[in-house]
Formats: structure tokens, sequence, C-alpha cells
């Protein structure tokens, strides 16, 4: 059984594991692999810790699921949307949440971790009167594209590039409109 919860400054060091292991499961062969095997569980732990308090008072949400061994195996965040600079035509919306992140541990993905981590975050969305929920997914990431769309994201033709040692990797943004819903309602936080 998985349940989610809400993330406690001490999750920093798991969370990590499960994102640094993450990013190199999804973007080997997409982000040149001297970053991914430069990325460290304790430096990515260290910078958690020191932006947990500061994301809250952000208004970020951190959520985990945690497995029936108490274990953290996902990790997802997220919040106002960050549109420094929105203008017209930029498609940024007013009152919108943004999923920054959503990782799961690399050998459990396809076990319904990553849905309740995302119909948890949709929850919150719907709480905080979000009236869309956006994200950027790295255009190559097939499985985590065809997982958005499966929830009812939809590309939106955002897109922008990141450099990671000197190269560009594209990104394109999705977004999900409240009340959308391709798998009905959310399912419980819990699954079996």
């Amino acid at each position: 059984m998985t349940w989610v919860r809400e993330m406690v400054a001490d999750d920093a060091a798991a969370v990590s594991a499960v994102r640094v292991a993450g990013w190199r499961a999804a973007y080997a062969g997409v982000i040149p692999g001297a970053y991914l095997d430069a990325m460290s569980v304790e430096r990515d732990a260290a910078l958690r810790e020191e932006r947990f308090a500061a994301g809250r008072a952000a208004g970020l949400r951190d959520l985990v699921a945690v497995g029936a061994d108490g274990r953290v195996v996902g990790w997802a965040c997220c919040g106002p949307r960050d549109t420094p600079g929105a203008g017209a035509g930029s498609g940024a919306g007013a009152g919108e949440g943004e999923l920054y992140a959503l990782y799961v541990r690399p050998d459990l993905l396809g076990r319904g971790v990553g849905r309740a981590l995302l119909d948890a975050v949709q929850d919150e969305a719907a709480a905080r009167g979000w009236g869309a929920l956006v994200l950027w997914v790295v255009e190559a990431n097939a499985r985590a594209r065809r997982f958005y769309e499966a929830a009812g994201y939809r590309a939106d033709g955002g897109a922008q590039s990141e450099e990671y040692d000197g190269e560009p990797v594209r990104e394109v943004r999705y977004r999900r409109a409240a009340g959308d819903s391709q798998s009905g309602p959310a399912s419980p936080r819990s699954l079996r």
C-alpha cells in the first residue's frame, strides 16, 4: 500500500534519492551523461533542506508517496504558477498552479505511485481554486508525456529549452483546466 502525505524536513534525503534516481532513469540519452553522473544525493538533499522552509513560505506544497514499509517512494511539488514577465501570448493565466516536479522510484514506475501523487496535486489545485494546472516535461520523455496525457493534460504549444552541460534540452508545456478529467474522479490517496 502507498500513501501520500505532506513532506517534512526529515524527508529531504529520501526525496533527493528518489529525484536523482528518477533523473538518471528518465533522462539517460537525453541529458548529457556527465551531468547525470555528477548528480549527488547529498548535494541535492542539502539544497532540498535549504529550500524547504522558503518554498513553504512561497506557497509551494511538497508531497511524498510512502510505501508500506514507511520509506519515501515518490515526491511531487506544486505551487502558484511562476510567471515572471508573463504577458500577452505567454499562455499564463491568473489563478493557475504549476506542477514543478513529480518523481517516482524507477523500480516502481507503472504501479500507481505517480498517479497517487498527481491526484493529490490535483486535489491541492482544486482546494486552492486554481483555474488550471500546468507543467513542463522534457519533449523526448515519451513515458512522462503519455502519463500526463492519460491524466487529461494536453500540450498547449508552449516550449522552452534548458541547457545541461551546454546541450539544449527542449521542454513542452502541458495544461489541464480545473474540472477536466480523462480518468474520472480523483482516486483515493492510497493504493493497494
